[in-house]
């Protein structure tokens, strides 16, 4: 195999990146993902690559990154690359004011504009549990009412924490901060009580679609003006060009009057953007 014949001239057993490979993988990250990576990140990074390294066949940590350099890799290969090095931390109702701001501001307006069908964007979902907290607000807003209706849209980079997502299976722990009553409602406790596991239930994961999105394209493949987008917590690993222009691309997706919701040490200030601050790190699109 090509890249086995390119470890030849390392030595076997290495397990760490070269300053040089390191500074060579942290640029090719950002300019693939829009996430930065600090030296301080090196020993972070060669953990999480040592795995890819022994699955694929490698003699050394450094082969296995020129041949991601070289462009020789195939699709699948930078996709399981960009898995490996991106970092997921979501829970179930996090940030809780933002979910708090839509049941008493932004799902009301919308049912007296007479919306019958509310459309969202999770647009860094991770493993699913930000997408299903806000199934459950939309679930128990609606309640069984046949005016209105939802979909939710969640997208990640990471293929694998999208299939944990279409899965909708959590550790019981996972799902503590869901209120009780929503646990008993939307969760089914596995029979047995050993495996501690709770999947979300058929009828509110028929109201997600999955889908690979990178954030950094200069296009999303969304093709429908969303209510509402998450986008919580991605743009603080992004800089400022980065941040601006991820947002300008998410605001091409939310009709007016859709709303923007991001992570609370999130900011667009100083960006040119249809936006107005409705509530903390909630804006709305104006025009």
């Amino acid at each position: 195999m090509p890249h086995r014949q390119a470890a030849q001239d390392c030595a076997a057993g290495d397990d760490t990146i070269s300053p040089l490979r390191f500074r060579r993988i942290a640029s090719f990250i950002e300019a693939q993902t829009g996430i930065r990576m600090p030296e301080s990140k090196v020993h972070l990074i060669q953990g999480r690559l040592l795995r890819r390294v022994r699955e694929e066949g490698f003699a050394t940590i450094d082969a296995y990154c020129d041949h991601i350099l070289s462009g020789e890799a195939d699709a699948e290969a930078l996709v399981e690359f960009i898995n490996a090095v991106t970092t997921n931390k979501t829970d179930f109702f996090r940030e809780p004011g933002h979910f708090e701001y839509l049941r008493s501001t932004v799902l009301p307006a919308l049912r007296s504009e007479g919306r019958r069908h509310i459309r969202c964007w999770s647009a860094a979902a991770s493993t699913g549990m930000e997408a299903y907290t806000l199934a459950i607000v939309l679930a128990d807003f609606i309640d069984g009412r046949g005016d209105q209706d939802f979909s939710i849209l969640a997208t990640d980079i990471d293929t694998r924490v999208l299939e944990e997502a279409r899965r909708g299976i959590y550790p019981v722990e996972a799902i503590a901060p869901v209120p009780p009553q929503q646990r008993t409602r939307y969760f089914a406790m596995a029979r047995d009580p050993r495996r501690r596991e709770a999947r979300v239930i058929p009828a509110l994961r028929q109201k997600l679609a999955f889908a690979r999105v990178n954030l950094m394209d200069a296009r999303y493949p969304v093709e429908e003006a969303m209510d509402l987008i998450f986008c919580r917590n991605v743009l603080i690993y992004f800089d400022k060009a980065a941040q601006a222009a991820v947002v300008a691309r998410l605001c091409t997706h939310l009709r007016p009057g859709g709303h923007l919701v991001l992570g609370h040490s999130e900011t667009i200030h100083g960006m040119d953007l249809p936006l107005q601050t409705v509530s903390n790190t909630v804006f709305r699109k104006t025009g």
